[in-house]
């Protein structure tokens, strides 16, 4: 009987196989191309202005990385599913004053906290059913509320801002304290980037979203639940752009209306950079932090090297636009492999 269940259970091509052994080897090539690049990055500035690795100048680096790092591997479990979340912006923005004028109120910081991240998912199912469950596509989906949210942020806020002075202090030493030269941010997003890495790769909830991404159709087919885990998606990614608004309260101090803006491109440029192609199913967040880390690093070496910050968004922009060309040749090369193991095979 159990030889007959094996003998009917469909194996997997063989080109199919090897195609993503391939995919995952130019994956591992292009985060190591990462690596040098940054090594190469850090230590050609250290040649230049030698106070670039101080102490201080080390944990700047990691404080700068750290919060992009955590909202940017939200926005890469979505990106994996064949979507996009545009609203991380908004969302960071709106939680980090939801945390400040609770903590304001004479608020427990752990529970400020908890509120922005509540909050945040509470945006990111919201975004999940709309895409999921309504059929839209995400990227006008994740538009809307990102108006939507920024509006009601507006009117919420007004002219009010939230200063260092109206905070705990031990809130505030949770943005710049830390052991020796290792900032409390940084390792929340170290802890945070393992648990997520080894969620994505070792259990099958995980693995199911990499299924989505490459063929949403053949995961229905094969009893995925699509809009579940889509669903699931969002709101994470919300969650965690919830976190990075608390932490961003913490760390810089000062929210206001402004909060936020425009962030949601940098998260979404650091998650293409590192690797997580925007056509779903590949990638990884390990990828994506080093995207974030290797954006936040170029900005934070050009002031170091006199070179005028408004050329930051514009290596910004020629770094997305070579991570997408890249993608592409990937995606070329990987359906030439198949159409000659197709053709070799009959």
């Amino acid at each position: 009987m159990s030889a007959a269940v094996q003998q009917s259970v469909p194996q997997a091509p063989a080109g199919k196989s090897e195609s993503k052994a391939f995919v995952e080897r130019i994956l591992r090539v292009r985060e190591l191309a990462l690596l040098v690049v940054l090594a190469v990055l850090i230590i050609g500035t250290e040649l230049g202005n030698h106070r670039f690795l101080s102490q201080q100048g080390v944990k700047d680096l990691m404080l700068n990385a750290a919060i992009l790092v955590i909202v940017g591997i939200g926005e890469a479990t979505v990106v994996i599913t064949r979507n996009v979340d545009l609203s991380v912006g908004s969302t960071l923005g709106i939680t980090a004053f939801a945390a400040g004028d609770f903590l304001g109120g004479g608020g427990n910081p752990i529970l400020a906290v908890v509120v922005a991240v509540a909050l945040g998912a509470a945006l990111g199912l919201l975004n999940g059913c709309l895409v999921s469950f309504g059929r839209v596509p995400s990227l006008v989906v994740t538009l809307g509320t990102l108006y939507i949210i920024r509006g009601v942020d507006s009117i919420w806020i007004g002219s009010r801002q939230i200063v260092a002075t109206d905070l705990p202090r031990g809130f505030v030493n949770l943005g710049h304290g830390g052991p020796f030269i290792l900032p409390y941010l940084a390792m929340i997003g170290v802890a945070v980037l393992l648990l997520v890495g080894l969620y994505l790769r070792s259990y099958r909830s995980g693995r199911e979203l990499y299924a989505i991404g490459s063929s949403p159709e053949a995961a229905r087919l094969a009893g995925i639940a699509t809009r579940k885990r889509i669903t699931a998606a969002y709101l994470f990614c919300g969650a965690l752009a919830g976190l990075g608004g608390a932490l961003y309260l913490a760390r810089f101090g000062n929210v206001d209306s402004g909060t936020g803006n425009g962030y949601e491109l940098t998260v979404v440029s650091a998650v293409v950079v590192g690797g997580v192609a925007f056509t779903g199913g590949s990638g990884s967040v390990y990828g994506a932090a080093l995207g974030a880390v290797l954006l936040t690093s170029i900005n934070s070496v050009l002031p170091s090297l006199g070179v005028d910050s408004s050329w930051e968004q514009a290596i910004d922009g020629f770094l997305l636009l070579a991570a997408i060309a890249v993608d592409r040749l990937v995606a070329l090369r990987v359906a030439n492999v198949l159409r000659r193991r197709n053709v070799r095979h009959g």
